[in-house]
């Protein structure tokens, strides 16, 4: 049988990437119906839409996809396409695991953890108020009716947290630790401080927990976490968190193994599932065949489990290991230094990977 699966290159360093990582699945010999459209600066520049309404269909039709690297400008222009994605087909879990490689220069080498992050309300939500606008006066006008008083000059974004987002998400957790051998859930907060809304996810973590008694359960304050992330990472294994948190926690746990690229993550949502490297697209190396193509591998990875495809999954990571351990067909950022001159490309490192696995 062979799967329909969405392919979005991205844009910058996207395709090149994508195009490793589609060589490397179908050398698992699963077979795939690839379904390519596209999204990110290019498709906008070009017809003014970062991410067509044909992309958007395919992926309602086939129900899983995967996608390079996006550009996103900063302060202006389109709002991200990621974001977009996640609100469109409501992909609700950002699920990224975290997990040291030998052969990769970091302190945190016990690191071996799951950030699951909400993907759909909090502060990413979107609803803003752009300061001097006629909506802004208006709802500070409001708010100070209520006795909350907010400078004029001042940019407003509303942070909502619900009991439906809060509880799906944390019982994505519970589930992914259930069906992944994990044995402990941590729910990070503020609910000190944000008693309505982090105080809300608390709670609900605590109910929904109540639920699987066979995982161990605990919550964090989220500087404290972040805090203990870097002076104990082995005692966590399962972290849920709000959007906001999740999207900064998962990149502190990246750079705890690595670095990006080699955090790969899946986006999941009740009717489909699309799977991403965590890091940008590097426009500036766009071409030039030198991006560590790791990250979108995981993803890969990710979405072989996804699709019941356990052993080409289990066969994929264990030569990316290899690889990375023997540390000879690496790219140029797994090396000793940045300027090795034995460092390959991202073809190359494919390639590799590929040998390994066909060893």
């Amino acid at each position: 049988m062979a799967y329909d699966v969405t392919f979005i290159p991205g844009d910058g360093t996207g395709p090149e990437l994508a195009e490793a990582t589609r060589r490397v699945l179908e050398a698992t010999g699963v077979q795939f119906n690839w379904d390519r459209h596209e999204a990110g600066i290019d498709e906008y520049e070009k017809h003014g839409n970062p991410f067509p309404e044909e992309t958007l269909e395919s992926l309602k039709r086939n129900g899983i996809g995967i996608k390079g690297p996006t550009t996103t400008p900063v302060g202006s222009g389109f709002r991200s396409v990621n974001v977009l994605l996640r609100k469109e087909l409501d992909l609700y879990a950002c699920v990224r695991p975290c997990k040291a490689y030998e052969g990769v220069r970091t302190r945190f080498p016990e690191t071996d953890l799951v950030v699951v992050r909400e993907n759909t309300e909090d502060l990413y939500a979107g609803i803003e108020f752009e300061r001097g606008t006629a909506a802004n006066a208006q709802l500070r006008g409001a708010l100070g009716e209520l006795g909350a008083s907010v400078r004029e000059d001042a940019g407003i974004s509303i942070k909502p947290i619900s009991e439906f987002g809060s509880e799906r998400i944390v019982r994505a957790a519970f589930d992914y630790a259930v069906t992944h051998g994990r044995a402990k859930v941590t729910a990070a907060h503020k609910a000190n401080i944000m008693k309505f809304s982090d105080g809300l996810f608390l709670d609900v973590a605590r109910r929904v927990a109540e639920d699987y008694p066979q995982i161990e359960f605990e919550d964090r304050i989220i500087d404290n976490l972040c805090n203990q992330l870097v002076t104990r990472p082995d005692e966590y294994e399962v972290i849920v968190l709000p959007n906001l948190y999740g999207d900064i926690v998962s990149d502190l746990c990246a750079g705890m193994i690595g670095g990006l690229g080699l955090a790969g993550g899946a986006n999941i949502g009740t009717e489909a599932a699309v799977f991403e490297a965590t890091h940008g697209s590097a426009p500036k190396y766009a071409g030039k065949n030198r991006m560590n193509p790791t990250a979108l591998i995981l993803s890969g990875i990710y979405m072989l489990e996804h699709l019941g495809e356990a052993e080409a999954a289990q066969r994929v990571e264990q030569a990316l290991a290899a690889v990375i351990r023997a540390g000879d067909k690496v790219t140029y950022d797994l090396k000793p230094t940045r300027t090795d001159p034995t460092a390959v490309g991202t073809s190359d490192f494919a390639d590799a990977v590929i040998e390994e696995m066909n060893a």
